[in-house]
């Protein structure tokens, strides 16, 4: 397929990183809050210039790809409906001390799979979790490069997985799928892979071990 729109709700610290980064790459970058696309152009002139400011309404259906960038405890404010068919890319973490408590996220399912459920017909993927966001640009490296670090993704869509992975080598990193949504419990907050500099290699092994560990059988 030709290069996926990308529409990115959230403009805080992840979300213009990635902006940054996906337009350095060449993809077609839209960003949106609940603010008006006006008062939030100028930020974006500063922080991802190149990338659009735009309504939220108007991104999720302009875009072939939607990453949410947003604080976790914001999802009841997205529209299932508008999301029906969209890659979605959930970046989002489970931060209590930041949020407070949000007692559905308190489960052993992972917060992608919850978000799955919420948004039914969404080809969820998580990714982009794991990694700090000032590690973005700065632990970016070309294909082929010794020190390019893995970034795992997981999701139930084949299709859409492949999607976003060529966007994760793009943008400077390799992607290793662990699997459907249920394998984004390996590499959370509070995982060994969490936050860990692992090339794919290493990275395929540590997931290897955690799903493991920790998944039923079926």
């Amino acid at each position: 397929m030709a290069d996926p729109v990308i529409g990115i709700l959230g403009a805080g610290r992840i979300g213009t990183a990635l902006a940054r980064l996906a337009v350095k790459a060449g993809y077609d970058v839209g960003v949106a809050t609940a603010k008006p696309p006006a008062e939030i152009a100028l930020l974006l002139e500063f922080t991802a210039p190149g990338a659009r400011a735009e309504t939220a309404a108007d991104l999720v259906a302009g875009s072939d790809m939607v990453i949410l960038a947003l604080p976790l405890g914001k999802y009841r404010m997205l529209d299932p409906a508008a999301f029906a068919g969209k890659i979605t890319v959930d970046a989002m973490n489970y931060w209590p001390q930041t949020e407070g408590n949000l007692p559905e996220f308190d489960s052993p399912l992972s917060s992608s799979e919850i978000i799955q459920a919420y948004l039914p017909q969404a080809r969820v993927v998580r990714g982009f979790n794991h990694m700090g966001y000032h590690e973005f640009e700065q632990d970016a490296r070309p294909a082929g490069d010794v020190g390019r670090r893995a970034m795992a993704l997981a999701g139930n869509d084949d299709a859409a997985n492949a999607v976003v992975a060529e966007l994760v080598s793009r943008i400077g990193f390799d992607p290793v799928v662990a699997g459907d949504l249920r394998a984004s419990r390996c590499f959370g907050i509070g995982t060994p892979i969490f936050g860990a500099g692992a090339n794919a290699s290493e990275l395929a092994a540590l997931l290897a071990r955690r799903i493991e560990a920790i998944l039923p059988k079926d």
